[in-house]
């Protein structure tokens, strides 16, 4: 699949039948890696040359816009996908990849009228993206909502052990309480435990022997237990800190640790309930802004060969792909078989050939009307 066409349209001066003969014929013939398509564009409703120029102004902006959009949703769909390590398939259309969609284009006429003026099917294409776009913005942003609060609890999890949630780190087994005992937790410097095990028993009176128990080690720290009596325990904590060990408050309890997972679990299921929701809806909201998208570059098409061609509507539109390689001689194709009288005066860059390069809706300056179609 290519993802760069062109969107051109040349005038016709005798039979479109004939021209689209001749551009297959020129184009097999010297550039026959370039995919050539018709695009089908019907009779829209012209309007008055003023409305024409009004809406050519807000035409590339306008597409900036729309295309924007699209990407924007692909881009959502493709980290979707590589976050969950799940590739769903390529992109569609109505059913149907993007690609095929793009060169087999047929427009829909039942939800863009083609009496209806051009500028009422480009606001309503407009306002339909930006809805979808803001739709997308809360989406999102619920989505990212959980994620955040799942990744606090990871940090937290799993982060240095002077910061982190111990209750995942102790069991019941390793607490002792009771009516004269209690049991500390000691973070210790990795390159300090030596000095700990040799020094804790001393840190004050009362304190059990050998009750120091190593539970947990990660880079930096060590993570030990120290049972000692309970009306030394302030004593214990100062003197720890005055050698550069830290105690970390912990009480151990059963109903908060399973609330703690309950709600981990429940994150969890919301994240994935919330991914699965976000994706299929990013599926079907690209179709949808897409679908705008090439009924948008229709109109323009339409419009701006109006307006380079001038009236009754009289040129041929089609979408190709060209290579990087055959892009040179493909515009030397289109422009042979375009009016070749004005050719020159396309290509003169001074005030008025840039005006009229900007009101066709293209940076390079072509007898012909010619815009870029990026599906990626």
């Amino acid at each position: 699949m290519a993802s760069r066409y062109w969107a051109v349209s040349l005038p016709v001066h005798n039979s479109a039948s004939q021209l689209w003969n001749q551009i297959q014929e020129r184009i097999s013939k010297h550039s026959f890696d370039t995919p050539l398509y018709r695009f089908n564009i019907p009779n829209l409703r012209v309007g008055t040359l003023d409305s024409l120029l009004s809406l050519s102004d807000d035409l590339a902006k306008s597409n900036n816009f729309v295309e924007g959009v699209t990407h924007k949703i692909r881009r959502q769909i493709e980290e979707l996908e590589r976050v969950s390590g799940v590739d769903s398939g390529g992109l569609t259309v109505d059913g149907v990849p993007v690609d095929s969609y793009l060169t087999r284009f047929v427009w829909d006429e039942a939800k863009y009228p083609t009496m209806s003026p051009l500028k009422e099917i480009v606001d309503g294409i407009h306002s339909q993206v930006a809805k979808i776009e803001d739709d997308l913005k809360v989406r999102v942003s619920e989505y990212n909502n959980i994620r955040s609060q799942l990744n606090a609890i990871n940090r937290k999890q799993t982060g240095s052990l002077a910061v982190r949630d111990l209750s995942n780190l102790v069991n019941p087994e390793d607490i002792i309480t009771s009516e004269n005992l209690t049991t500390l937790l000691a973070i210790v410097s990795k390159y300090s435990q030596k000095d700990w095990l040799s020094s804790y028993e001393t840190l004050t009176n009362y304190v059990v022997p050998r009750s120091s128990k190593k539970l947990y080690e990660d880079n930096e720290y060590a993570l030990y237990t120290v049972t000692l009596f309970s009306r030394v325990a302030d004593n214990f904590r100062t003197s720890a800190r005055e050698k550069g060990f830290q105690i970390r408050d912990f009480e151990y309890s059963q109903e908060t640790h399973e609330n703690r997972k309950q709600e981990l679990d429940k994150l969890v299921q919301d994240q994935e309930r919330l991914r699965a929701s976000l994706l299929q809806w990013c599926f079907t909201s690209y179709g949808e802004v897409f679908s705008s998208w090439m009924h948008f570059c229709a109109v323009r098409l339409f419009a701006e060969s109006i307006l380079r061609y001038g009236l009754p509507p009289s040129f041929l539109a089609c979408v190709l792909a060209p290579s990087v390689k055959s892009e040179k001689k493909v515009r030397s194709i289109l422009e042979a078989l375009s009016d070749s009288t004005n050719s020159g005066y396309w290509k003169v860059e001074d005030d008025v050939g840039a005006g009229m390069v900007g009101l066709a809706g293209d940076s390079d300056a072509h007898p012909y009307v010619s815009f870029t179609i990026n599906l990626a």
